[in-house]
């Protein structure tokens, strides 16, 4: 979940976009949130509920009825979606139990619907048997959120040996690891954290483990976050938490990146409404064919195949 506004919104949480066009690709949304907001720790719930308004109660059923998902999916366009979920006890409330709750909603329609889950390097008893643990039940993408988790992505380097055990078997087994970059602004949030240099040593360290860096490192890190991507051929960029009228002020040289762009928007998080009208608003950059193609459909087909 990024730090700050995001673009203009829809009238309404769940009724269907009118005036859109209509591109012919099969959408994967590879960034957003479905979690069991039960969990969520007081103050972390009142950030949601100060950027849900009205939706909050919409939000609410949405997280234990994935029928409902489905709907909202087909409404907006979208073909499959990456449910993003993670350990964080000390700043959202989630335990472990998050990775078991994906799992059971994706059972809902295995295809479109990809769990994600989750190890915390500081609080895992033993991290090789966590990973084990989410692949057994069907994750897709194991994610590490540094502001969220309290730790470095490179904190490995300095004796976090859990950390690299996790990383070594998600690399042995082909789960690619989401690593979140950039600011956050749930209480107890450690921002200092967001820094995607950090990703450097990951990628160095573990040459054949996907890296997927979430956010681009918005908004405060993303000439280094261009860097780290231009230069490590196993680091993807997901797009979700930049605003798309504001894409190409960020990345301006976007294009260089085309074959490593994945789409996501963190819905429902504070300030994305609908999945759909983001996808609007990065259709009228008029990138061209191809370069939408590959964002929307193929590049996260690659790596979610």
């Amino acid at each position: 979940m990024p730090d700050s506004s995001m673009p203009d919104s829809p009238d309404s949480p769940h009724s269907p976009q009118s005036a859109v066009r209509n591109p012919p690709f099969a959408i994967t949304d590879v960034h957003i949130h479905i979690q069991p907001f039960d969990q969520l720790k007081p103050a972390a719930l009142e950030v949601m509920r100060k950027g849900a308004g009205d939706r909050l109660e919409f939000l609410l059923a949405l997280m234990s009825d994935p029928k409902l998902l489905l709907t909202v999916m087909d409404e907006d366009g979208i073909d499959r979606v990456g449910m993003v979920n993670y350990p964080s006890p000390d700043v959202m409330g989630f335990s472990e139990a998050t990775n078991d709750f994906a799992a059971r909603y994706a059972e809902a329609d295995p295809r479109r619907l990809l769990p994600y889950g989750g190890v915390d390097p500081h609080t895992t008893v033993n991290a090789t048997r966590s990973v084990e643990h989410l692949l057994e039940i069907g994750t897709r993408v194991l994610k590490i959120h540094p502001c969220h988790m309290r730790v470095a992505a490179n904190a490995y380097t300095e004796g976090l040996t859990a950390l690299s055990d996790i990383y070594k078997l998600c690399e042995a087994r082909g789960l690619p690891v989401m690593i979140h970059t950039g600011t956050s602004i749930f209480p107890g949030a450690r921002s200092k954290y967001g820094n995607p240099m950090e990703i450097d040593d990951v990628a160095i360290d573990f040459p054949d483990l996907r890296i997927i860096m979430a956010h681009g490192g918005r908004p405060l890190y993303m000439n280094e976050a261009f860097f780290i991507l231009r230069r490590h051929a196993n680091v993807w960029l997901d797009l979700s938490g930049i605003p798309p009228k504001r894409l190409l002020e960020y990345f301006p040289r976007l294009s260089e990146l085309s074959r490593k762009v994945l789409w996501g928007t963190d819905w429902p998080s504070p300030g994305v409404d609908r999945m759909r009208t983001n996808v609007n608003q990065f259709l009228a950059l008029d990138l061209g064919e191809k370069l939408e193609r590959a964002v929307l459909e193929t590049n996260p087909r690659a790596i979610l195949p």
